[in-house]
């Protein structure tokens, strides 16, 4: 076996990828990524065993959560720069350890290696399939998964200024767990639980970081065409990022849009004065392998959701930063300050051609948990007049799959007295669909990136409060989620955390849920996965 990785959803037959991943990465690729979490792994074992104070670990902390984001799939698939950042966290690893006078570290925190040879030879040591206790593997991975999440909307939030040390002490200590092999089924599940409530907390640091920064969102229209200017696609999550790059492109006649996760950036008040940040460009993140070819100009992914292009001419426009990269493509880093040089980027856009059109109209969201309480009055008469009989969460990922149409057809096959809460790419399966609207609410209330389920958590218990009930299980409210990387299964503890049940999670249940594992899921909070449209919907009405 080359490689062993199923901590996605495409994962081959739902249960690894053996040869080379679905998402694209080699066998190489996806061996540096393995050992760069075990290095980290072996950081956290000195820093807890060590007790050192995180609030001294300045740099540590921030390279432990890129080195997490740079593992999550489609994000980063450049060895070279993985292998650089293994040699990283290696020299930090070393010198913490010159800190502490503790004898009994785990391998992870002790182990040499010298060149690229010896990384790949440790990483086959390594992986995922050492743990030989299924349901013990399937717990430890589910939160490892968990964290890398929770690392990503943490590394997001620093970006944008703002850092919570105990999210790392927590990273840190769920790692340094995960190897000891004295841990009880019942503890690794508490730990589960554990991550999260560290995951709320992210989302709800990236929330604070984000409307801090850039205002509440708030409903808006975004033109789906293309003017007839140069133009630079902007694709990711970071917020930080586009801020940079409308700025530098200001003036310019360069005009900017958004792909995939990076529509929401339109909501938020900030954005709204560049007058060249034009629209939304494409569909969903798989669809790029279509769409990158008519936009013509330069492309920048500031996180994940990299295809490997078809084509070497479309390579070239591709540029990354932070924790995303692709081979023979450019990379712009940082500088000290956090500040990045786009002029690379913008001169290339210049001597290219304007984008072609592929879609006209428009499409509406901005309706975070702000915006919602804005119109609280609003929703209350329309559900205690029954104009509202349910609100389904459609939030998490889309993904390839030909199964995932399975939620095109569940929204448009939802009874018209219902109400779709969603965030995430998975809104791109109904998000230009005529559905309407009732009583002049909209039936898809998107409240923007994956990490704005936060938002619908808040909607949630609002709701509850509103209605006077003593659990949020008893609101009107279904869960039909769908799911791809680990930003969800973060999303999906956070929820669990919180204490919503009857979560169904589609189009598959995780391959790294063990049987027993999947049982204690299904059991303990009413995890299910997907039927037939016609027979969920009629379940969830019931």
């Amino acid at each position: 076996m080359g490689m062993f990785c199923y901590q996605c959803q495409e994962t081959a037959r739902n249960t690894g990828c053996t040869v080379k991943g679905v998402c694209g990465k080699n066998e190489e690729v996806a061996k540096l990524q393995d050992l760069l979490i075990y290095v980290c792994k072996g950081i956290s074992d000195i820093i807890v065993k060590g007790k050192l104070d995180i609030s001294e670990l300045r740099d540590v902390n921030h390279e432990v959560i890129k080195s997490m984001f740079i593992t999550i799939t489609n994000a980063n698939f450049d060895a070279e720069a993985i292998e650089k950042q293994i040699l990283i966290m290696i020299s930090f690893r070393n010198k913490l350890k010159q800190n502490v006078s503790v004898t009994k570290l785990h391998d992870s925190a002790q182990f040499s290696i010298t060149d690229r040879e010896s990384m790949l030879e440790k990483a086959a040591e390594i992986g995922v399939l050492q743990t030989a206790d299924q349901d013990v593997r399937s717990l430890r991975e589910l939160i490892t998964y968990g964290l890398k999440g929770m690392a990503a909307y943490t590394h997001h939030a620093l970006n944008a200024g703002k850092e919570n040390l105990y999210i790392y002490g927590f990273i840190y200590e769920a790692f340094s767990s995960v190897l000891d092999n004295s841990l009880t089924i019942d503890q690794l599940v508490a730990l589960t639980l554990k991550t999260g409530q560290f995951g709320v907390a992210a989302m709800a640091l990236l929330d604070e970081a984000n409307t801090s920064k850039y205002g509440n969102p708030e409903i808006t229209t975004v033109d789906i065409g293309v003017r007839n200017n140069p133009a630079i696609l902007i694709s990711g999550h970071d917020l930080m990022d586009l801020e940079q790059l409308l700025e530098q492109t200001r003036g310019t006649g360069v005009d900017v849009y958004t792909h995939s996760e990076m529509l929401p950036a339109h909501y938020y008040p900030f954005f709204k004065k560049y007058d060249n940040f034009a629209g939304n460009y494409g569909g969903s993140w798989w669809r790029q392998v279509d769409e990158f070819g008519p936009f013509g100009g330069p492309i920048l992914f500031t996180t994940n959701c990299i295809v490997p292009p078809r084509s070497e001419e479309i390579r070239d426009r591709i540029f990354t930063t932070g924790a995303a990269g692709y081979p023979g493509s450019n990379h712009i880093e940082a500088d000290a300050d956090g500040n990045k040089d786009f002029s690379p980027i913008i001169e290339m856009a210049k001597k290219l051609p304007s984008p072609t059109e592929i879609e006209t109209g428009t499409i509406t969201g901005g309706f975070a948990h702000e915006q919602v309480f804005a119109l609280s009055d609003k929703v209350v008469e329309a559900v205690k007049s029954g104009a509202i009989k349910k609100f389904f969460v459609m939030a998490g990922c889309d993904g390839r799959m030909k199964s995932r149409e399975y939620y095109t057809e569940f929204a448009e096959k939802l009874p018209k007295d219902t109400v779709i809460l969603t965030a995430g790419c998975a809104k791109y399966r109904y998000n230009k669909l005529p559905l309407g609207d009732i009583g002049g609410i909209p039936r898809v209330l998107d409240a923007g990136q994956c990490n704005d389920s936060y938002s619908l958590a808040v909607i949630a218990l609002k709701l509850k409060e509103i209605f006077g009930v003593d659990d949020v299980n008893q609101l009107p409210i279904a869960y039909n989620i769908a799911w791809y990387e680990q930003k969800a299964v973060i999303v999906l503890l956070a929820l669990l955390y919180l204490g919503i049940k009857n979560i169904h999670l589609g189009p598959t249940l995780p391959g790294f849920l063990s049987p027993n594992v999947a049982k204690v899921l299904v059991e303990n909070f009413g995890i299910a996965g997907i039927g037939t449209v016609e027979d969920d919907i009629r379940l969830f009405m019931a």
